[in-house]
């Protein structure tokens, strides 16, 4: 008993201490005024100095680090395909797609954002699972490429009526607005690839140019709950958008004076029953030139006799040709059934029947997409997403040697398990009939294309 009376003693003395010191370094000014060694101006300057670095040590606390400014993420998607009938079946865009294949990264990214200012923000995302450009077969992979590297600036225009960060100039390497696919992440898309009727666009989805964008307070954070919910959004690409780009393409230099212009339209409407639709329209136009994607058509293995040697398909104005389209999309999230549809048309560079000149011709194509999202909420199961698409596309292929004329006409069905944010899996069938754009004389091949993804978000 005796030494829990000592216990309470030395507590209380170490308080009663503890509050004198307190008291005592808290009023020795006014002790010092009060005995009259110091005057009432000296005692005003002291209690306004100790005031400053009481604050100073307040906006030291408050002050982010460099390290607290910037955001690094990303996601790695790992694939598995089999070809169960034709194995000579290609796509240019999943080199997974072909005879004697395995696992392979199809993408492995980091994302590197932040704001470095209250009016200016960066986005640099570089590509680990890249492969050299224009190589088939056996490609090397893992090749580290610059997929985004801009800057956002927010302009304050409150004269014009817009509010804060409502109106932005983006420059750099960043996405085309061109279309909603184009726009909506690898990380977001439920089927494996995009559409070869909008990717023919703007192959890599990505160019060098100058961008403004238009997105209202209350649309901006519509597109932030698209994609945080898992309902797929494409992101703030902004409601109205107007650009100037290269027009080459992903990492192409710049081959004429002429840029491409875009025009971007896109709004996300919240219905009363809080069904979430999204439509838009988009055009573009430029000049694009072929010149430096010519090969000889013999050489690429073409057996057609009415060619002789090594000829190279002929070109028009220097090979610099009209490239235009203009293109509709509309979304219905899954809440829980949804659907999604795109479709362009256009003109653009194409290599005629005979394979002897590249001359300018039709475009046509897009996809429609059903799918159904059913909420698990188990903590290994969030949700599951089955989904069903068809895709079709007619028209040169731009970005591939000799622009070959190219026909896909293409049926998917997969289903997507979100096992929580950051772990998904995702297994598809799709019997494909397309043109081989990569080997002369570019026949139609068709088959059956099973593949299966996993991928993981950090």
């Amino acid at each position: 008993m005796k030494g829990w009376w000592f216990a309470i003693r030395v507590c209380v003395i170490g308080l009663g201490l503890s509050f004198t010191t307190n008291v005592a370094q808290a009023s020795v000014e006014d002790l010092l005024y009060e005995k009259g060694q110091i005057t009432k101006e000296e005692w005003v300057k002291l209690k306004a100095d100790e005031e400053k670095k009481e604050a100073i040590i307040q906006d030291r606390a408050t002050i982010k680090k460099w390290f607290d400014k910037i955001s690094i993420r990303g996601y790695v998607q790992a694939r598995y395909t089999y070809l169960p009938g034709d194995k000579s079946i290609r796509s240019e865009y999943d080199n997974t797609i072909r005879d004697n294949t395995g696992f392979a990264f199809r993408r492995a990214r980091l994302i590197f954002s932040g704001d470095i200012t209250d009016w200016l923000s960066f986005y640099i995302q570089p590509e680990f699972a890249g492969t050299v450009p224009g190589t088939t077969g056996d490609q090397s992979g893992h090749f580290v490429q610059l997929r985004d590297a801009y800057a956002d600036i927010f302009l304050p225009v409150p004269f014009l009526f817009f509010g804060e960060k409502e109106l932005r100039v983006r420059g750099g390497l960043s996405k085309v607005p061109f279309g909603f696919e184009t726009l909506q992440s690898s990380q977001q898309r439920l089927a494996f690839d995009r559409s070869d009727g909008l990717n023919s666009a703007v192959n890599g989805e990505r160019d060098l140019g100058l961008f403004i964008y238009y997105t209202p307070a209350e649309t901006r954070k519509l597109f932030r709950k698209l994609v945080d919910s898992g309902l797929k959004g494409s992101g703030d690409y902004g409601v109205l958008g107007i650009g100037v780009y290269n027009g080459q393409t992903l990492n192409v230099n710049e081959r004429n004076d002429n840029k491409h212009v875009v025009l971007h339209a896109t709004y996300p409407m919240e219905l009363p029953y809080g069904q979430i639709i999204q439509f838009g329209v988009d055009a573009y136009r430029g000049s694009f030139n072929v010149g430096s994607a010519l090969s000889s058509v013999n050489s690429l293995g073409d057996t057609n006799p009415k060619l002789s040697g090594n000829q190279i398909p002929s070109v028009e104005n220097k090979g610099n040709y009209l490239d235009e389209r203009v293109g509709v999309h509309f979304v219905l999230y899954p809440q829980p059934i949804g659907f999604q549809a795109e479709w362009n048309w256009g003109h653009g560079p194409q290599l005629n029947g005979a394979r002897t000149a590249i001359v300018e011709g039709n475009i046509q194509g897009g996809y429609v997409q059903g799918m159904y999202k059913w909420d698990v909420n188990q903590p290994w199961l969030t949700s599951v997403i089955p989904y069903v698409r068809y895709q079709e596309y007619s028209g040169g292929k731009k970005h591939r040697t000799n622009t070959p004329f190219n026909v896909v006409r293409e049926w998917e069905i997969g289903t997507e398990w979100q096992l929580g944010k950051a772990l998904e899996f995702t297994i598809a069938y799709a019997r494909s009939r397309r043109t081989d754009t990569q080997t002369a004389p570019y026949n139609i091949r068709e088959g059956d294309i099973v593949r299966t993804q996993l991928q993981w978000n950090f």
